[in-house]
């Protein structure tokens, strides 16, 4: 037992691909509850945090999920992309430990000061962004050092809930909520971006496709993306009218559409582990030009948001961590049978979380409780496939020892 432990907290994509597996399926469980006891016309009562249940759940799934994703994402990729050391133990068992307290402070927040729940809430990033700056300083490429601005406005979204919370503003956390989506959404754009088109590139490569059917990119597109998936957050921190960032998104999801179109993914279909990254992005891309629309005044802007959440999020982050889990521990890079029912899963939840918000009002508790129902069972099969993975030895090191 205690070299298991050990063994989580020696990487950090251990430890955190492990708590977001777990924190994914507590808050959908939560969630569940919660809407299956209005569905039945009761009401839960008694509740451990101080904010409204969907507030809660909508900065949960945001600052409580995708930042444990996103810590066990940089602190495996960054020492790769450096050269550089990868981090010990005791920052690894801090970063985790703070990451906890901050969603412990958010659970029990009814018992806690407003403060000092944004404190312990607002100290994960920090701290992970310091350490990605340190490592990043021995090869300070821009195309990497730019992540830490998204961090930083992935805090600053955060921080403007907290404001509200606390009662320094009147009314930001509405506005931070979705700025740290669409901050999360402008890094999936990006690292996805970045993977998506390579790892499928590779594979065409070792299964002998000619070099003229490789996924292709434009300079051009990536740039437009990065630039507006930047732009984007920051016109809801703005608070500028409507129309300004649901044009922006909505043209940003063009720009997406078209950069998936040259990526191959007919061919990706033959492997789930590849697909995951094409649908995640595709989700993403459908994503932004529903929110856009909706910014326009055309559709449901709570449905669009959750394609962005779970199809985008969700999908893109079940499919990387479960891809680094097992590279990253010896193993080859073909999603066992639980986790590629995952990722179609996750997709589902998404369709159905989107009907709930589109279609007849009695359709609402039913496709809700379907989509959370997925949406669980998705990080249950990931979390039976993938436990061995990340608290065992690498395969290669146990096949050493035996």
């Amino acid at each position: 037992m205690i070299e298991t432990v050990q063994r989580i907290l020696s990487q950090g994509f251990r430890v955190f691909f492990l708590a977001a597996g777990l924190f994914g399926a507590f808050t959908g469980i939560v969630w569940g509850l919660w809407l299956g006891i209005h569905a039945a016309g009761g009401m839960w009562y008694d509740l451990p945090f101080a904010m409204a249940p969907h507030l809660w759940h909508g900065h949960e799934m945001i600052f409580g999920y995708a930042t444990a994703a996103l810590g066990g994402f940089f602190l495996t990729a960054v020492p790769n992309w450096t050269g550089g050391p990868g981090a010990r133990t005791a920052f690894i068992t801090t970063a985790a430990g703070l990451w906890l307290i901050g969603r412990a402070a958010m659970w029990y927040s009814v018992a806690l000061p407003p403060v000092l729940v944004a404190v312990a809430d607002l100290a994960f990033i920090p701290i992970l962004a310091a350490k990605i700056a340190v490592q990043l300083s021995r090869r300070p490429k821009p195309q990497n050092v730019m992540f830490l601005a998204f961090l930083a406005l992935l805090w600053v979204a955060n921080l403007m809930v907290h404001l509200e919370w606390i009662g320094v503003t009147g009314d930001t956390a509405v506005a931070g909520l979705r700025a740290g989506l669409l901050t999360l959404a402008a890094l999936i754009s990006t690292l996805g971006g970045r993977i998506t088109p390579a790892f499928t590139r590779n594979a065409m490569k070792r299964a002998g496709e000619p070099e003229a059917a490789w996924p292709a990119t434009v300079t051009s597109l990536e740039r437009a993306a990065l630039f507006l998936s930047l732009l984007l957050p920051l016109t809801v921190m703005a608070e500028l009218p409507d129309a300004v960032p649901g044009t922006v998104a909505l043209v940003l999801g063009i720009v997406h559409a078209v950069r998936l179109s040259r990526w191959r993914g007919g061919w990706a279909l033959r492997q789930p582990i590849l697909i995951a990254l094409h649908l995640g992005f595709g989700m993403l891309a459908l994503g932004m030009a529903l929110w856009g629309l909706a910014g326009l005044g055309l559709g449901s802007e709570v449905a669009a948001l959750h394609v962005l959440g779970i199809g985008a999020v969700g999908g893109m982050t079940l499919a990387v961590m479960s891809r680094a889990g097992l590279g990253h521990t010896g193993r080859d890079l073909v999603a066992p049978g639980p986790v590629a029912a995952a990722y179609w899963l996750m997709a589902a939840a998404t369709v159905l979380r989107w009907a709930g918000s589109s279609g007849p009002g009695a359709w609402y508790f039913p496709l809700m409780l379907g989509a959370i129902t997925l949406w669980t069972a998705a990080f249950t099969l990931y979390l039976v496939a993938m436990w061995p993975v990340l608290t065992g030895p690498r395969v290669d090191a146990q096949a050493t020892q035996t």
